[in-house]
């Protein structure tokens, strides 16, 4: 019995571990559990080390359970309008409302709040634009089951096309990006967007861009901007081959897209950049 006890002791603690505020020690409960995995492998197969290193590398195949079942299975429109709704509580989102008051004392003017359904969930745009430099900040608010979250972006748009945005997506892209999109991933735990705006300045320095070059864009037409990119990252990952026709008006995830969305998973899971989930009222 001793090494039962011994697993039992190991995932008590990871369980321990996973509710702390601390990322640092919820990071170490996460890898906790794969020693729970090797350990049950490691005694089960008589203290093999191989087999133990087989249970810990279970969890890189742990995605590959969704991929094969729901994403496989899932149909998204190859056109999704946004629709103008009244926004959700941003009660239920974590840092929304500090966000919105700080994106007014930068000189963000709000424009516009719509929302689109993707696979099941909802996400809302609070959408602001800066008068004087043309900046699109937007506050995004995710609903899905059970789960809400939220993030920032900040975009500016060249007069040649090009776009330059800093986000604190907390996820992996699950598209692949057209060679006209510049993005900076900031930290997700990143949620103060005085400091996410600051970022956004700080890239477009280093890459050599100032004001001259970024265009002002149409309040009365960032809807059309924000689906006008879905669409052309839609025909880039089509002509890519990460995602295909599932009919006339739907695509679905190509084998070489499961294997693509596997590495962003993984990208997920090797930075354990965990997203704090708030349970909807």
């Amino acid at each position: 019995m001793r090494e039962t006890f011994i697993v039992v002791g190991i995932f008590i603690f990871a369980v321990a571990l996973r509710t702390s505020q601390s990322p640092t020690i919820r990071k170490i409960g996460a890898l906790t559990f794969v020693a729970v995995s090797f350990s049950i492998f490691y005694f089960v197969s008589g203290r093999n080390e191989w087999w133990g290193l087989v249970g810990a590398l279970l969890w890189l195949f742990l995605p590959w359970v969704e991929l094969l079942t729901r994403i496989r299975r899932m149909k998204l429109p190859m056109e999704n309008r946004l629709r103008h709704v009244q926004p959700p509580n941003p009660s239920f989102f974590p840092n929304a409302r500090e966000t919105m008051q700080a994106m007014t004392e930068r000189g963000f003017e709000r424009i516009s709040d719509c929302c689109w359904h993707w696979a099941g969930m909802q996400q809302h745009y609070c959408l602001y634009v800066h008068p004087e430099t043309g900046a699109i900040a937007s506050l995004s608010l995710c609903e899905q089951a059970d789960v809400a979250f939220s993030f920032v972006s900040i975009t500016s748009i060249g007069e040649d096309g090009s776009i330059w945005r800093t986000t604190n997506y907390p996820f992996a892209p699950t598209l692949i990006h057209p060679k006209r999109h510049n993005w900076n991933h900031v930290p997700c735990r990143r949620n103060c967007f005085h400091e996410i705006h600051g970022n956004h300045l700080e890239f477009l320095r280093a890459k050599k861009i100032d004001q001259a070059q970024i265009s002002s864009p149409d309040p009365d037409q960032l809807d059309e901007l924000v689906e006008e990119e879905m669409e052309e990252m839609i025909a880039y990952n089509l002509e890519l081959g990460i995602i295909e026709y599932s009919d006339e008006d739907c695509f679905r995830y190509s084998k070489r897209g499961l294997f693509f969305l596997w590495g962003q998973f993984l990208k997920d899971m090797l930075r354990l950049c965990w997203i704090a989930r708030f349970p909807l009222k």
